[in-house]
């Protein structure tokens, strides 16, 4: 069987896994959420933190919740993290530096799990499991329950009030991500991913000595870092280690897993705001993007320049030879599109569009389909910049199921897509400008630009991959990466959180002839066209200077 057929055939098998899932899961969840009871284990964790979860929350309270439980997370995973040394099960490991522990604290409450250490000689067994696997947990559910809090919005009318974050938390936990990271966590390990608290062995000779690994809970981080599009690997290697991701098969089911639920939210979606064409239409607009960017990486890394592709059977340099190119490019794809990060491949040895593709997909969000819950309310906030833009264009209030996109949303939209690109483009320039940040790349030229560009899209947009050429465990790395990945998550649930307590505030506007039917084909290639062409206004000069030159110049 040839490579490109290969990587087809696993394509048409991960579409129809996914088409499987949609609609029992986006309906269980529309459950969840729209749930006035509170099971036992539920009501035992809101009468420990003190919640009432049947009391309504306007925008501000729920934003306060958000804020608050994200701010103890830090300081407890900081705290964690520097107390590792005097820890059970630490491995002999040392507290994590100052820098280091607030950039990884950061990150893993950020959804974003950028990782400036090697996890398999930094990380024990406490903070692996007890305070970076429960950050991928409570995290992604954070995400969700922004995500609804915006459906909300534009479900309630003449009213403020947009649910209850601590329930909101509680049941994306419990009822929607535990219950599937159980089941995954059985089914990598019956692929060969390591489950233990085993110390560190010895495994044999390599290169004249001996080579040790430490044991870990890997396949129930695994699953849950994927599951809940966080990324952070528990060895360095991430899901190219073969105790994280062991066989073909494992591999296109960590890409199920990363997809599934942001996917399957579209669903949720059209059911919970009674139409279930919207949600296709935001299904469909994602899943183009998706198809397209797939095929244009397998297209990139497939094509043939010289004997050794020719040999390889496409560009295999920094690939798995267990997975091939095909299985690389969809996985890297998926990881870029959504806000996962994890890889089982080097994104630096991609060919230079390949590199310029991973780029571009968090520069677009990552709404295609993107994160759990940040993928959907980031591409409903796009969908509201679609209308206005067709409003502007036949003359007439744009409106977007039922609700009238005025100044205020327009302005809430606008600071939403505008927040992001800022704190990437101005990170990236101070990193350039000043005279030490420039030492920690590898590469000079067009090559070690993407290295800063990439870290600082990847850190904003919440996402945690890198091109791995950058030495970013430097003081100034650690920290402005850092705070870009604190910004960049949430100062945009603030405009979403602002958003969706005016929408809810309105009162429903009648259908007429005039109104634009946003679950049309014809809207949903305005907004594909939209995202594609704000995103590229955004990042074209910058990527005109990384991977556009490196591709052009190969």
């Amino acid at each position: 069987m040839s490579p490109v057929l290969a990587g087809v055939l696993q394509l048409l098998a991960l579409i129809a896994a996914l088409a499987l899932a949609y609609r029992p899961l986006g309906d269980h969840m529309a459950r969840v959420y729209s749930s006035e009871k509170h099971y036992k284990p539920e009501m035992w964790i809101y009468k420990a933190i003190g919640a009432n979860p049947s009391a309504e929350m306007r925008w501000p309270a729920y934003l306060r919740g958000v804020l608050a439980f994200s701010a103890v997370s830090v300081l407890f995973l900081y705290a964690l993290q520097r107390a590792q040394g005097i820890l059970p099960g630490s491995l002999g490991f040392s507290a994590i530096d100052p820098d280091q522990a607030f950039n990884t604290a950061a990150s893993f409450v950020a959804n974003t799990n950028w990782q400036s250490y090697y996890g398999e000689q930094a990380m024990g067994h406490v903070v692996q499991t007890g305070g970076l696997a429960v950050q991928n947990f409570v995290s992604a559910a954070v995400g969700m329950a922004v995500a609804v809090a915006l459906v909300r919005g534009f479900a309630r009318s003449r009213t403020g009030e947009l649910g209850n974050f601590w329930a909101d938390l509680v049941r994306g936990t419990v009822r929607i991500l535990l219950p599937i990271a159980v089941i995954g966590a059985i089914v990598l390990v019956a692929c060969g991913a390591i489950q233990n608290f085993a110390g560190i062995h010895e495994v044999g000779q390599f290169m004249g000595g001996t080579r040790q690994w430490n044991g870990g809970a890997v396949a129930s981080q695994e699953v849950i870092k994927e599951l809940g599009t966080n990324g952070g690997g528990y060895f360095n290697a991430n899901s190219a280690h073969p105790f994280e991701n062991p066989t073909p098969f494992s591999n296109l089911f960590e890409v199920f897993l990363i997809l599934v639920i942001p996917f399957a939210l579209t669903r949720t979606f059209g059911r919970m705001v009674g139409s279930l064409r919207q949600g296709y239409a935001i299904l469909a607009t994602m899943a183009t993007i998706w198809l397209g960017f797939t095929a244009l990486m397998m297209w990139t890394e497939f094509a043939h320049h010289g004997p050794a592709f020719d040999v390889a059977g496409g560009a295999m340099e920094g690939k798995e030879t267990r997975f091939g190119v095909g299985a690389s490019a969809i996985f890297s794809v998926a990881t870029t599109l959504t806000s996962t990060g994890a890889v089982n491949s080097f994104h630096s040895s991609y060919t230079g569009l390949g590199g310029g593709i991973q780029l571009l997909g968090m520069q677009l969000g990552e709404i295609a389909p993107g994160g759990v819950g940040s993928g959907l309310y980031g591409m409903l906030v796009m969908a509201i910049i679609a209308v206005f833009i067709a409003g502007l264009m036949v003359g007439r209030t744009p409106e977007y199921l039922g609700k009238k996109i005025g100044t205020r949303e327009i302005k809430f939209a606008a600071c939403y897509i505008l927040i992001t690109p800022a704190l990437v483009l101005c990170f990236t320039a101070a990193a350039m400008a000043l005279p030490t940040p420039p030492h920690s790349m590898l590469n000079s030229g067009a090559h070690g630009f993407s290295e800063v560009l990439y870290a600082y899209t990847s850190g904003a947009n919440n996402n945690g991959s890198a091109f791995a050429g950058l030495n970013a465990d430097t003081q100034w790395y650690n920290s402005t990466i850092g705070i870009a990945m604190l910004l960049g998550r949430f100062l945009p649930m603030v405009f979403v959180l602002a958003l969706a307590g005016s929408l809810a505030e309105q009162k429903p506007v009648p259908e007429t002839a005039g109104t634009l039917r946003t679950d049309k084909p014809l809207y949903t290639g305005l907004l594909v066209g939209t995202i594609l062409i704000v995103t590229g206004l955004t990042y074209f000069p910058a990527l005109a200077l990384g991977p556009l030159a490196e591709g052009l110049a190969s």
